[in-house]
């Protein structure tokens, strides 16, 4: 069942400041994700603006900041944007939904959305991963980060408030399908083991993807058959 951007937004509103201070400096005991965020920055560095959905407190997005990306974090919660903004005060933090994103078709070099896929439907998938192909301009880029699996877990409480929440794994298999499906290509799935005593114990997977050039569309269109 999809879980309402209002329902996900009050309970996270609710938990906004202890999230923070629980997540706010989770990169500096994950080397891949640097690593990672380092290729994707230099990819996109010089090439246009670029999004950090579902950004929480703004980690990802002053990473990028720093490696010289112009970024903006977007996320549904008010209350973990206030925290993000206090964090990072010269990176800007919008309050939006990435099923409908406040974006120009073609407006951006690339997308990071490092769990903000985390409480969506197949559905809700291929609305944020269609919104995100939108967006995109020719040849930019995706990076996303998910739990591995083919499961959901519920909560009842998140960081010592009360909540229904429903966190939500995917196969990369799956995810691979809804990007090619949506239209992206060159998808590239890079996974690994939980950091112990850092992170909740599931396995992770990163995938990048791009929007593909006018010309690689050209070209992957079936040859026409004449008579």
């Amino acid at each position: 069942m999809e879980q309402t951007s209002d329902h996900i937004r009050a309970c996270y509103d609710a938990a906004a400041r202890e999230y923070a201070e629980r997540f706010s400096g989770e990169l500096a005991h994950k080397p891949l994700d640097r690593e990672l965020l380092g290729r994707f920055a230099t990819d996109v560095k010089g090439r246009g603006d670029v999004y950090d959905l579902g950004c929480g407190p703004g980690q990802t997005t002053a990473f990028l900041h720093c490696c010289g990306v112009p970024v903006r974090g977007l996320d549904l919660s008010e209350g973990v944007l206030r925290e993000a903004r206090q964090r990072h005060s010269g990176i800007a933090f919008e309050q939006e939904d990435m099923l409908a994103l406040p974006l120009a078709d073609a407006s951006l070099a690339g997308v990071v959305a490092f769990y903000a896929i985390v409480y969506l439907s197949p559905e809700g998938l291929r609305r944020a991963l269609a919104e995100m192909h939108r967006v995109l301009r020719s040849g930019g880029r995706l990076l996303l980060a998910f739990h591995i699996g083919d499961s959901s877990i519920h909560v009842e409480e998140f960081l010592g408030h009360p909540v229904s929440l429903d966190f939500v794994f995917f196969t990369p298999a799956a995810i691979t399908g809804e990007l090619v499906r949506t239209g992206f290509m060159a998808v590239e799935t890079i996974e690994r083991d939980p950091y112990p005593e850092v992170e909740h114990p599931s396995h992770r997977a990163y995938v990048f993807a791009s929007k593909p050039t006018v010309t690689e569309t050209q070209r992957s269109r079936p040859a026409e058959v004449w008579p």
